[in-house]
């Protein structure tokens, strides 16, 4: 997949796990888009870490997505127990 991809795959996990994991967190779009493209690089290595899924290179693999959301939801749910919910 190129940077596009990548990018569009981030923006639309970070953007289904801030749906799934409601609540108020910083950074908007730009915030939700890394959230979704980090949360893609964590789901896919514990995939391949401890799954031993590794993923496939292609947008449309189911797998991939699944990967991605989880990631993005790992990294909310970090985010959230490191500091809280600090918009109130």
């Amino acid at each position: 997949m190129g940077i596009i991809s990548w990018i569009i795959l981030g923006l639309a996990a970070g953007v289904i796990a801030k749906v799934l994991l409601p609540g108020r967190d910083p950074g908007g779009m730009i915030g939700t888009t890394l959230i979704g493209v980090a949360g893609a690089f964590v789901g896919g290595w514990i995939s391949s870490r401890f799954f031993d899924r590794p993923i496939e290179n292609q947008f449309f693999d189911g797998p991939t997505w699944v990967a991605a959301i989880g990631g993005s939801l790992v990294l909310l749910i970090g985010y959230r127990l490191l500091f809280g919910n600090s918009r109130d």
